[in-house]
């Protein structure tokens, strides 16, 4: 078994789009619309899905808006240069909500960016990752 996908709903498919592949820089891999569904499906990441893991992205068209729950937590990604792929994403129009530090109780540097619909994406430091 491995890992294929993680799916967020998403209020605005267009707005999201623009966030995991312009500010994070995801390719779009797969859409489809589903008429008789009214909703419509993404599929964004870093690689093919037959070889990476990626986010399915739901847009259901008729939901404006989405409880997020208090038991979702984030999604991560390994950057090798935090400081600067938040400056980027900062750049870009992102909202960087934990500026880089290390990770509480840890030496882990870390920095969060809120997605449009408020999803959590933790950046981690490759080169400064504890080993589990």
């Amino acid at each position: 078994m491995r890992m294929l996908h993680t799916m967020l709903r998403v209020a605005d498919l267009e707005r999201s789009l623009s966030f995991y592949t312009e500010v994070l820089g995801m390719q779009l891999l797969r859409r489809k619309d589903y008429p008789s569904g009214r909703f419509t499906l993404a599929f964004v990441g870093y690689g093919s899905e037959e070889n990476h893991t990626v986010l399915e992205l739901t847009h259901n068209w008729d939901t404006e808006s989405y409880a997020l729950g208090d038991a979702y937590g984030h999604i991560a990604l390994g950057v090798d240069d935090i400081r600067s792929t938040c400056a980027g994403i900062a750049d870009k129009g992102g909202r960087v909500v934990r500026e880089p530090g290390p990770m509480k109780h840890g030496t882990t540097v870390i920095a969060f960016v809120e997605d449009p619909d408020g999803y959590k994406v933790e950046l981690i430091e490759l080169s400064s990752k504890a080993p589990v």
